[in-house]
């Protein structure tokens, strides 16, 4: 089945909305592992708004699934990477200040670039990954970096299928061959929701994992947090 890596963002950003330590990230870790998610997701910037340094350095301990580090290789980034040395790294072109990731990378422009902070994660054993937009040219581009990987930048899938357009998948099913033609590994985050994900995953071939944050703490709110975990392990199978 296509694994799910649950983004705690949220979670950090309500405890720092009230300081102290409530909710707990560590134990929400803890307990979202154990409701069944194949991983944890989280994306520090450099303002730590939400998700901080330490929080990344002490959810090494928690984290016995996945661990995805994503963030903007600015140099403190890629040192916490290094430090932390999670399962993988998913590489995002955040403007310092962005309030969320809204676009992929453009892998020609910056391909040296991220070709050479590729190689150090994964002199490190990280493996890598690359958001980018559901584009082909895109897809060629991200090859060319080395990565293992590339995260499906899925916002403008979600806004054409909360309008009723299914045809909004097409991109990124052409994305996704492409991906298979050239044996780059396929992620896929942003807006995926319990109303969207089952239609995305039988859609997209050989999706690995898909990183969803904003949207299930969401519907947790309503569902309740084990039970909504579990809702998506059911439409991911």
């Amino acid at each position: 089945m296509t694994k799910l890596s649950v983004n705690i963002n949220k979670i950090a950003t309500l405890r720092n909305a009230r300081g102290g330590n409530v909710p707990d990230l560590l134990k929400v870790a803890a307990d979202i592992q154990k409701f069944g998610a194949h991983g944890i997701t989280i994306h520090p910037r450099p303002d730590e708004r939400h998700i901080r340094y330490q929080d990344a350095r002490d959810l090494k301990a928690i984290v016995h699934t996945e661990y995805n580090i994503e963030g903007n290789p600015q140099h403190n980034f890629i040192d916490l990477v290094l430090e932390c040395k999670p399962t993988q790294v998913t590489l995002v072109p955040d403007a310092i200040g962005a309030l969320t990731s809204n676009a992929g990378w453009d892998t020609i422009k910056h391909q040296s670039y991220l070709k050479e902070v590729i190689q150090e994660f994964q002199r490190n054993n990280i493996r890598t990954s690359i958001f980018v937009d559901a584009n082909e040219a895109m897809v060629e581009g991200a090859k060319a970096t080395g990565t293992d990987r590339i995260e499906l930048y899925t916002e403008s899938f979600a806004h054409q299928y909360g309008l009723g357009n299914k045809e909004g998948i097409q991109p990124f099913i052409q994305a996704a061959l492409k991906a298979n033609e050239l044996d780059l590994g396929i992620n896929a985050g942003h807006d995926l929701s319990l109303d969207n994900i089952r239609f995305f995953k039988e859609n997209i071939p050989n999706l690995l994992e898909v990183s969803i944050g904003h949207a299930l703490i969401s519907e947790a709110i309503y569902l309740g947090l084990e039970n909504v975990v579990n809702m998506y392990l059911q439409k991911l199978k």
